[in-house]
């Protein structure tokens, strides 16, 4: 009798470099790709809107991809244990196979199912097509997970060498019968429609993730150390969104990389690869510290007084580019119309918020979440922590970012802040990052009143600084 193998698809949605897929298709005569909708076993992190609708379309392209080579995916709604049973019933199934992931939640509620799955008979693999390391595999010398990133980058880039990548499969054998939902029935997409800009900026897929590390291996990658910071420029990768769901993985990603740079440790490529293991970094310690999605790695911080007066009205102005601080007012514009932000303005918006405002990290990280496209939990804890200074750093209190310095050193002509805040576009980039400065002729020249075309400044950045600096200071001695 034919062997049966449910491929239990999450965040892995693609057809090359697929370890489960892989085994599944090597062991098994039948393959059932299976995706089962349970977001509620997610909290507290279920997908935000913007993720959502990457989802859908992610789906659907995996779907396409799928049919094409005479297979299809099918769709269920959780919650996930009885589902994979009914399904396996249903089919004949006598293996189910999935790729790790490693958020708290979803590593409770996976280590359930293995262990349920096992209890009925069911052979049960499990594989990394998520990381280029299990978070387990690098330690210190003392056996201890690391802390600071530096030290981890230094036993990581040894290992950097050129991986052996899974090719897609040719061809599928049909599929079991199964009788799906679907895609539609999830209603994943939004219903009032808010995601044009979405759809104008980005293509989910894997076939569009590859074609956009291709892309950026051989036409940015040499320059990409220089023009990574300038948010005026399309500088970085972006594909943060395409390791996220999957789309493409890490291995694949280092593959180009050194078929494009030759040695994988060349000039090139080493600030790339910086990236690529920071991603690897958060996961590390997501999976060591997993209580910090909301609570602080250095737990002094935890007894940080953040602002409490007029804090509601301030998250608002924030989180929709009304602060009177160009640059920070630009990035929470972009992510708003594209469900993105340049990461160097990711860290100037976020210490403003954490610093400057005195808001607590976790709004912002909240906020994050339901609006970036590649909203990961591992990645998006690791950056606002970062820049909050309460998690992995070793010196962190005294860093705040002065957004009028990043936008004259990182976005001299203030093109990014004038493209997203065009009511600022008749300032000359003497003023365009600190329109307060201009004299009464500059800004009547600009057809610019503040308070009325633009706001004022929520807050003054030297004196906030220096009452953050403060703040940081009483809690070092508690």
């Amino acid at each position: 009798m034919p062997e049966t193998a449910i491929l239990w698809l999450r965040r892995d949605l693609r057809l090359a470099d697929n370890a489960a897929l892989h085994e599944a298709m090597t062991t098994c005569d039948r393959v059932l790709p299976l995706y089962i909708h349970a977001p509620e076993e997610e909290s507290p992190w279920e997908p935000g809107g913007a993720s959502r609708w990457w989802l859908h379309h992610s789906l659907a392209s995996f779907d396409q991809s799928l049919r094409e080579h005479g297979s299809r995916l099918a769709i269920a709604l959780g919650p996930t244990l009885d589902t994979l049973l009914r399904v396996a019933g249903d089919t004949g199934a006598t293996r189910i196979l999935w790729n790790r992931l490693y958020d708290p939640a979803t590593r409770k509620r996976d280590t359930h199912i293995k262990s349920a799955l096992r209890e009925k008979g069911f052979h049960c693999g499990s594989h990394n097509s998520l990381l280029l390391h299990e978070p387990w595999e690098i330690r210190t010398a003392t056996g201890q997970p690391y802390r600071v990133y530096s030290a981890f980058w230094r036993k990581c880039a040894p290992g950097l060498t050129t991986p052996n990548t899974l090719d897609a499969p040719d061809r599928f054998a049909p599929a079991p019968e199964f009788q799906g939902i679907e895609l539609t029935t999830l209603g994943l997409l939004p219903r009032k429609p808010w995601d044009q800009g979405l759809g104008e900026r980005w293509q989910p897929g894997e076939a569009a993730a590859l074609a956009r590390a291709r892309d950026f291996i051989a036409g940015g990658l040499a320059g990409y150390g220089e023009r990574r910071d300038l948010p005026a420029v399309s500088g970085t990768s972006s594909l943060s969104p395409n390791l996220h769901f999957g789309e493409i993985g890490p291995r694949q990603v280092l593959a180009l990389v050194a078929a494009e740079c030759g040695p994988i440790d060349s000039a090139a490529a080493e600030p790339f690869l910086r990236e690529l293991v920071w991603r690897e970094f958060a996961y590390h310690l997501l999976y060591h510290f997993p209580a910090t999605p909301e609570e602080p790695l250095d737990s002094r911080f935890a007894r940080l007084s953040w602002r409490t007066e007029n804090a509601d009205a301030l998250l608002t102005a924030w989180q929709f580019g009304r602060t009177g601080i160009p640059l920070v007012d630009a990035g929470m514009r972009e992510l708003w119309a594209t469900g993105w932000m340049h990461n160097r303005v990711r860290m100037v918006v976020a210490s403003f918020l954490t610093k400057n405002l005195r808001l607590p990290w976790q709004t912002g990280a909240r906020w994050f979440w339901d609006t970036l496209v590649d909203a990961d939990l591992a990645s998006n804890t690791l950056g606002w922590q970062w820049t909050a200074g309460c998690g992995a750093d070793a010196t962190p209190y005294f860093r705040v970012f002065n957004p009028v310095r990043q936008g004259e050193r990182f976005d001299p002509e203030g093109a990014y802040v004038k493209h997203w805040c065009p009511e600022l576009n008749g300032l000359p980039s003497k003023y365009v990052h600190q329109p307060w400065a201009a004299p009464a002729s500059v800004l009547d020249a600009a057809g610019l009143t503040l308070g009325k075309h633009y706001p004022h400044p929520l807050v003054d950045l030297a004196v906030s600084r220096q009452e953050a600096l403060a703040a940081f200071e009483r809690i070092k001695t508690l």
